[in-house]
Formats: structure tokens, sequence, C-alpha cells
């Protein structure tokens, strides 16, 4: 399982820190959420902070750009320094040309699914995919609860993928942490985005210790 901290869920006063923690407990790569105030309430992180966090570590990063307009800024966030990076299939009008864009800029792409959005919808867009990004929460807002639909649906993904014989990284975001990650985990999921449940801890890297090791004894 690759585990990618949210640093949304951090003290944003101090993302050089929450950095340094993900470092420290052997993350494979920081979860960078995008929301721009009209897809999703919330307004997060701009190009200038990703480039910043881009200087300040070695961890690839992973941007969830949960914006209505993806055609404007995806250029700009693959500049900056994103090395995977997910648009929103329901927004994304012309996704083979966005997947496209993102692999010839040299990073990972991928497409974000909402939970009320079938994942058979992306059939056909597997062969352009690097990753499918499946929300277990409604977007926009840090801390919400897991919703156990979730799991059929990245069963579902995966045999859509062997039928298909793609080779398409499953990853998970929202309510991840010690008790559903290795529930994700078991089926299917092999990415899990985690940011409460390290960030919320009192020590974060025992946090994604322990969520390793539980992660670690799933079994599919």
């Amino acid at each position: 399982m690759k585990l990618a901290p949210s640093i949304l869920a951090a003290d944003l006063a101090d993302l050089a820190g929450a950095l340094r923690v993900c470092e420290r407990g052997g993350a494979d790569m920081i979860h960078v959420d995008v929301m721009d105030g009209h897809f999703v309430p919330n307004l997060t992180f701009g190009v200038p902070v990703v480039a910043a966090l881009d200087r300040r570590t070695d961890l690839p990063l992973d941007v969830h750009l949960m914006v209505s307009n993806p055609d404007r800024l995806l250029d700009d966030y693959l500049a900056a320094g994103a090395d995977r990076l997910a648009v929103h299939l329901e927004v994304a009008i012309h996704l083979d040309r966005l997947l496209g864009r993102i692999r010839e800029a040299g990073a990972w792409a991928g497409v974000a699914v909402n939970p009320a959005t079938p994942v058979e919808l992306l059939e056909d867009a597997l062969p352009a995919l690097d990753f499918v990004l499946l929300m277990s929460v409604n977007p926009g807002f840090a801390g919400q609860a897991f919703l156990p639909g979730a799991l059929d649906k990245a069963r579902r993904l995966a045999r859509m993928i062997e039928r298909r014989g793609a080779a398409v990284e499953i990853a998970m975001d929202g309510g991840l942490d010690a008790e559903t990650t290795p529930r994700a985990v078991a089926a299917g999921v092999e990415a899990c985005v985690v940011g409460s449940a390290i960030f919320g801890r009192e020590d974060p890297v025992a946090a994604m210790a322990e969520i390793r090791a539980r992660a670690g004894s799933a079994t599919t």
C-alpha cells in the first residue's frame, strides 16, 4: 500500500513541518487538495503553494484538482511540480485530452470520481489512465466519515481493470484511518490518502506506522 498523507489536515501555518513529518513517517507521496470555491465550497492551495512544497521535499506531489475548470489550471499545477495529477470526471468534458496533457508533462494521469459517480463510466478511459482516485466522502471538507459504499466501488473497478488488462492504480480518499484503511486495501485499493487520522493525532509518525501495519495485514 502507498500512503499519501493529506496536508489539508495539517497545521496550515507550518506546511514545512508537515512535510518533515511525512518524510519521517515514510510517506510515499504528499497529497495536495486544490479547491476552487466553486466545484467545492472551500478554497485551498494555489499554484505558488504547490511550487513551494515542491522546493521543500523530494516526495512526489499527488495533486487533486477539485476545480470546475481543470483545462485552464492543469498546466500551471504541472509546472509547479505535480508528479501525479487527478482531475474530476464530473467536470472533465474532454477527459482524454486532459489525461494526454498530464502524461506529456511527465506526470501520472489520474481521474477522481465522486461517491455517486459510477466507475463504469471510466472503462473507455482506462488506457489513458495511470490511476483512479475514488472519493470515499463527498469532496470539499476534511474530517468526514467514511462512506462504506466506496468499498464495493473499488471491487468493481478492480474487476474492470483486470478484465481490460490495464495498468491502473486504484487510490482512495476520504475518511481513511487505522480502521477503514485495511478494509479499503482488502477491496483492492493500492494508494490511500489519509489526513485527519495522521495530522489529528498527537504523534503523526506513530499514526502512520499504525495505519501501515494494520493495512499490511489486510487480505484481498
